[in-house]
């Protein structure tokens, strides 16, 4: 009750916000300095590996399977919300202040939330296919054809549209007329519903219903899926075979665990374990480090991808070698 009426008292004594001052994760000139070098080198790694990832995906034939066009779309999404955070993250390291105007963090946090909650329902999508290849091996490519995938990946875009749209419109309808400054180092969803000077109940309960729909949707349908997949395992009578099935969704199964794990960390931990400082530490591992895991798991893992790369690695070789003996000849 007393917070409510402080949050009347500041809507009505203050000017309203036009720019956010993001708070960042340390002050230490020198931890700002080892930091921003840290980051820079994963960003990078992260954009070569995604970036590469979808360009190997689109140049090379055998890796025109429906697994694969999950993968460029992942990898897409990963580009996406990592660069959505990091290169604000990494001025910050630069800069005593750090400022982000008013629509600048709404498209911030939209961008955000639409590519984490496409990639949630993409990580459930890919898991679907890989219960129909090695449940339903013989009816694969009918069951998974180009209209089926092209279909699941719309659908995933357009979820994480509705629940982007839904999150940025609820929260920057609030009033913020006190504190401009973020204790964060992006615009999340749970920062700014504390900055607001008017009552977030409802705004939360959005979230929180938003939130447990389609992680209890993709969750279910991932583990469901997998439980399939086992069972086919299992009937599988030579130990090679169940090897060979095991690996066509252990990298899946890997980024699922990579991603769902971290968003568990942030999102079910009680409240009186909760820290935002910790939080915040939790959001760097969840923003910048897993978008550079997800491509290191699918081309270390796979055999495919890895003779993909071989493939092309030997064309630009074969090719600079045809091109500079070329240019020595009179």
């Amino acid at each position: 009750m007393n917070n409510k009426r402080s949050k009347k008292m500041a809507k009505e004594n203050h000017t309203k916000v036009t720019e956010f001052v993001l708070q960042g994760l340390v002050d230490s000139p020198e931890m700002k300095q080892l930091c921003f070098a840290v980051v820079l080198l994963i960003y990078v790694v992260s954009l070569i590996g995604n970036l590469g990832m979808i360009m190997l995906i689109k140049m090379d034939p055998q890796l025109q399977k429906p697994m694969y066009f999950f993968l460029s779309h992942l990898s897409f999404l990963d580009f996406g919300y990592s660069s959505a955070v990091a290169p604000k993250m990494l001025g910050g390291f630069l800069t005593q202040k750090t400022t982000i105007s008013y629509i600048g963090c709404a498209s911030q946090m939209y961008f955000f939330v639409f590519c984490t909650s496409t990639e949630c329902i993409l990580l459930a999508a890919m898991a679907y296919d890989r219960y129909v290849a090695i449940c339903n091996p013989l009816m694969y490519m009918v069951s998974m054809s180009p209209k089926m995938c092209a279909l699941l990946v719309a659908g995933s875009y357009f979820v994480g549209f509705v629940n982007a749209m839904t999150q940025t419109i609820s929260t920057f309808s609030l009033s913020f007329c006190g504190s401009n400054i973020i204790n964060h180092f992006f615009c999340d969803v749970p920062p700014l519903f504390i900055l607001s000077c008017t009552d977030t109940t409802l705004n939360e309960m959005v979230l929180f219903i938003f939130a447990m729909i389609q992680s209890v949707c993709t969750v279910v349908a991932i583990v469901v899926s997998y439980m399939f997949i086992l069972s086919a395992i299992l009937q599988i009578r030579s130990a090679e075979g169940k090897q060979q099935a095991f690996s066509t969704c252990a990298s899946h199964l890997m980024a699922v665990t990579i991603f769902y794990g971290t968003t568990a960390f942030m999102y079910l931990r009680p409240r009186s374990s909760y820290s935002m400082n910790q939080d915040k530490w939790a959001s760097v591992f969840y923003t910048v480090v897993v978008p550079m895991l997800n491509p290191l798991v699918y081309s270390l893992r796979n055999k495919e991808v890895k003779n993909a790369l071989r493939n092309v690695q030997q064309k630009v070789c074969f090719r600079a070698i045809y091109e500079s003996f070329w240019s020595a000849c009179p």
